[in-house]
């Protein structure tokens, strides 16, 4: 009988998920086609185990489940598994930074409780026997398989809810549906065969809610914020590689999601438990609460305390199992393989996919304990990390921000109610997420978009700038825009994604993926990034090599202290982001609405997920031999950061309203917010004048050492550490600016600018600078730097006529002070002197002051005893130019330097443009600054021996 090999399996995940089950009545109901279960509760504990997620289930439930299984069709029509109403309340756990707690709890020890699976196993095999010998094992197999990767699941009201402090998180799916397709993505019975190695899926998610609340202290939500997503719909299509028929794991994993249109909404009482979410991802990514990154062991101690605790359970749910074949277990195959590994964050979501039996499995089942099995066990727990792709793709994203406010109703007793109002948009196009990931050694992350702009919306702080009855165009609205048109650039943001009719998959061909960090480099450039996207460009890479070829790549091997194991691990983190042509516009609606997101921001009392511990030296200080410092120096892991901007625009204007006194003292933590609200009419002063920057390219790096304080102990107790060492030891920064210029230009009121009136032309420069790590712990060595700058000018020329200083004074005073700024607006004279009319020479010109700097070097030195500062300067420049005969300029002299004084008796000396004698010739100013650092630096270290004092 077909039902006595295919009821074990189904049954199999639903006693493991579900409490209080009879399996001799789910049985009966099985074999009678349909199943339906109400009122269910989930086994909370045992979800906490498979997902090993820091997080408790605080409650778990099923209204209706509901089983059809298609006897008679069983090889042609899918099982199938309808969920209505499933809701789960979740929390973060208690107590998660305390190691010792986190690790007592019987729900948060997963590798215990497999060990006692794993101890049971051989007593379930050799117990289990199939109830119809009859059936060859290749047909069981092949059926099984067929049944397993064709079952279609529907879930109808999805509910999940996540509570921390006042948070309330809340996701609402209307329905959720998960079926195999073919190769056109269609609906279809499909199995593996050894021609097509393939399993595709879909999962189509309707009408997605995410709603984002405060509760107050007693738990209840008092208002209703507006839902962050409100009915979205979108589609994840699942694609599944394998290396043969044989394959309990796919080779290559790929799931990707597409949404047409997300439409997010965050008003400013929801902005910073939205930021309180992304710290938290962020958190649990780099591991820095519950402990449960990639490559961490469990304690041993709570290990052994969490065996004892477990084994009763464990014996409860092996009795329950023995009833049923132990080899059609589909799940347990794969992850009862690795029972002694501990499952961290890259590889937990692995063990969703469903396995394919193996036939050779089956076999050895089948022949109960076979000795000659043993090597096949073996093999089996050396399986090959599949390569992971996760991708998410959307067309065209908008965040909404509102500002909210109470409003009562008419009646006196009636509630009262949140009021929002929109003040600014962010459009998005073309937006992609993907990650690429082979177990703990390559892991991948990118993500870009086509286009981008921001928008502001109705008034702010009673400033109505931006209301129907206030004629401004759309132009005047957008304040930054960045890339390009998603209809001129196409649809290069799905390139090779399963939504990409170009992509291998959908081509009959296998995918290649590159997974050394040599030739990702080459090939992900920052020109190729913006030739796929235009506007943004992120590649965050981490890579881990085992150069011995001996033992696994585990992060821990530097960080835990073991001497031996020092250069065997080659880690590295690079993130490169570049950021396209952009035109960025500052005016006082712009300004106005920034800063209200930042005060709003800041407007909670959350405590942090990781404090920063303490900078205490180590008394315990690890001494390496010769060959381990040799080893140590041959690489060191760090974190690499380069940011570029391409092409940027800023346009300051003048303040049309200015109210950032009630803004800035808050960002500043001077005091608290108030709900200022303006109450004077907004009025539009055109033509607006504003400075214009123009910068062709700046660029950021950032590096620092992966493992500071690991690193820092051991080379801060050399007796004479290497340079090299010491530079590791350091956080370095280098900024790179060049093409910079800007001018003065204005606005009209047809949205149009001026040709721009150059007051600074190009130039270049660059900054460098250098922080120590964990400075305590080079108390004893004062000759250390702590703190170093370098700057850099070759060449700086500034250019202004009295009119453009004046318009420049007007703009800086617009912004100083605050209030309405209407009356501060410049004359209609000032103004057309600025700006002459195109194509009209001016009749007398007006003299302009100019001033240039060249070759300016500046350093900046910080030990534990003294500042130092010392820098050269090349030449310095300042003369007038005026209008001369014959329409040459006429160059006045003011200040200039080095110059030659030979002829300064002559009156001819004054009238000529001087140069240095020669490009080597001595710099104009040299000068070095040293000034003693407080002493009371020094005696506040009770471990230090001594301290200098500075003579007199």
């Amino acid at each position: 009988m077909l039902e006595s090999y295919v009821t074990p399996i189904l049954m199999s995940y639903v006693n493991r998920y579900i409490k209080n089950l009879k399996p001799s009545d789910l049985q009966l109901s099985l074999w009678g086609g349909d199943v339906v279960l109400s009122k269910l509760e989930l086994k909370l504990d045992v979800l906490e185990q498979e997902l090993k997620l820091p997080f408790t289930f605080l409650s778990g439930h099923i209204h209706e489940l509901r089983i059809h299984v298609p006897w008679t069709k069983l090889g042609s029509e899918p099982v199938v598994i309808t969920i209505n109403t499933m809701e789960c309340i979740l929390k973060l756990k208690d107590g998660i930074q305390d190691d010792h707690e986190s690790c007592g709890s019987n729900s948060t020890n997963r590798s215990t409780t497999e060990n006692t699976k794993t101890s049971a196993k051989p007593r379930r095999i050799q117990q289990a026997t199939p109830t119809d010998p009859d059936l060859p094992p290749g047909y069981v197999q092949s059926l099984i398989r067929r049944v397993v990767n064709n079952v279609n699941i529907v879930i109808n009201n999805l509910i999940l809810k996540y509570v921390e402090d006042d948070i309330v998180l809340s996701v609402n799916i209307t329905s959720a549906e998960c079926y195999t397709v073919g190769e056109l993505w269609d609906r279809a019975f499909m199995d593996i065969s050894a021609t097509d190695l393939v399993l595709r899926k879909v999962i189509n998610f309707s009408d997605c809610t995410v709603c984002l609340d405060k509760r107050n202290a007693s738990g209840k939500i008092e208002f209703y914020q507006d839902p962050l997503l409100y009915k979205c719909s979108f589609r994840t299509r699942l694609h599944f590689t394998y290396d043969n028929l044989n394959s309990k794991m796919p080779s290559v994993i790929k799931i990707h999601t597409l949404v047409e249109s997300l439409k997010l909404s965050i008003t400013d009482q929801q902005l910073p438990m939205f930021i309180r979410i992304m710290q938290l991802g962020i958190a649990l990514y780099y591991g820095e609460i519950g402990n449960f990154k990639d490559g961490e062991t469990e304690d041993s101690t709570c290990h052994n305390k969490d065996m004892l605790g477990n084994v009763t359970g464990a014996e409860d749910e092996t009795r329950i199992d023995m009833q049923y074949p132990a080899q059609y277990k589909g799940q347990e195959l794969y992850s009862q393989q690795e029972d002694d590994q501990p499952q961290g964050w890259v590889s937990w979501a692995w063990s969703f996919v469903p396995a394919i039996v193996n036939y050779d499995d089956a076999e050895e089942n089948y022949l109960g304990n076979d000795p000659t099995s043993t090597t096949h066990q073996q093999k089996t727990q050396t399986l090959k990390d599949p390569i992971v792709s996760i991708g998410f793709y959307c067309t065209k994203a908008t965040v909404t921000f509102k500002l909210t406010e109470m409003q009562a109703e008419s009646s006196y007793y009636s509630p009262q109610k949140v009021k929002s109002k929109e003040v600014l948009c962010w459009e998005q196009e073309g937006t992609t997420v993907e990650a690429l990931m082979m177990g703990e050694p390559f892991f991948d992350c990118q993500i870009g978009f086509v286009g981008c702009r921001a928008i502001c919306l109705k008034g702010i702080m009673g400033v109505k700038d931006f209301e129907e009855n206030i004629n401004r165009c759309e132009t005047e609205a957008c304040f930054f825009l960045c890339g390009e048109n998603l209809s001129i650039k196409g649809l290069t943001y799905l390139t090779n994604s399963l939504f990409d009719y170009r992509s291998p998959e959908n081509n009959g061909t296998r995918a290649e993926f590159i997974l050394d960090a040599a030739t990702h480099k080459e090939t992900y450039t920052e020109i190729a990034g913006m030739q796929r996207f235009g506007a943004f460009y992120m590649d965050y890479l981490y890579t881990m090599e085992n150069t011995t070829g001996k033992g696994s790549a585990n992060q821990q091997d530097f960080s835990s202290g073991k001497s031996e194991d020092l250069g065997t691990v080659q880690e590295k983190s690079t993130k490169s982001l570049v950021i396209g042509p952009l035109d960025f516009r500052l005016d006082s609606s712009a300004v106005h609405r920034i800063l209200k997101m930042v005060v709003c921001a800041l407007e909670h009392e959350y405590e942090p997920y990781s404090r920063l511990k303490p900078d205490i030296k180590d008394e315990r200080e690890t001494m390496l031999n010769p060959e381990e410092v040799a080893s140590l120096e041959e690489y060191i892991p760090t974190r690499h950061t380069s940011v570029t901007l391409l092409k940027c625009t800023f346009t300051i204007f003048m303040a049309e309203f200015n109210l950032l006194d009630h803004l800035l003292p808050v960002i500043m933590g001077e005091k608290n917010s108030s709900n200022f609200m303006n109450t004077t009419n907004f009025q539009s002063l055109r033509p607006l004048p504003s400075v214009q920057i123009l910068v062709d390219k700046i660029n950021l790096e950032h590096s620092v050492p992966m493992y500071a304080e690991q690193l820092v102990h051991v080379v801060s107790s050399l007796t004479q550490p290497s340079d090299n060492l010491l530079h590791y030891c350091y956080a370095h920064c280098y900024l790179k600016i060049f093409g910079f210029q800007a001018g003065l230009t204005s606005l009209d009121c047809r949205g149009s600018y001026c040709l721009p009136v150059p007051i600074v032309p190009s130039f270049s420069t660059a900054l460098y600078g250098k922080l120590l790590k964990l400075p305590t712990c080079w108390t004893k060595r004062s000759q250390i730097a702590i703190t170093e700058g370098i700057f850099e000018l070759p060449n700086l020329t500034v250019q202004a006529t009295r009119a453009q200083t004046l318009l420049l004074q007007a703009i800086y005073q617009s912004w100083s002070h605050s209030g309405n700024v209407s009356s501060l607006a410049v004359n209609e004279a000032l103004m057309n002197e600025v700006f002459q009319t195109v194509g009209v020479k001016s009749k007398n010109p007006l003299p302009t002051l100019e001033g240039s700097i060249q070759n300016v070097e500046l350093k900046y030195c910080s030990t534990s005893l003294v500042k130092c500062a010392s820098g050269t300067v090349g030449s310095i420049k300042i003369c007038a130019k005026a209008p001369g005969d014959s329409g040459k300029e006429k160059l006045i002299p003011l200040l200039q330097g080095p110059s030659d004084t030979k002829d300064l008796h002559s009156s001819k000396w004054l009238n000529e443009s001087r140069k240095p004698e020669s490009l080597l010739a001595p710099d104009l100013i040299a000068f070095t600054v040293q000034v003693p650092q407080c002493m009371d630096y020094c005696h506040s270290s009770a471990k230090r021996s001594h301290c200098l004092e500075p003579g007199i």
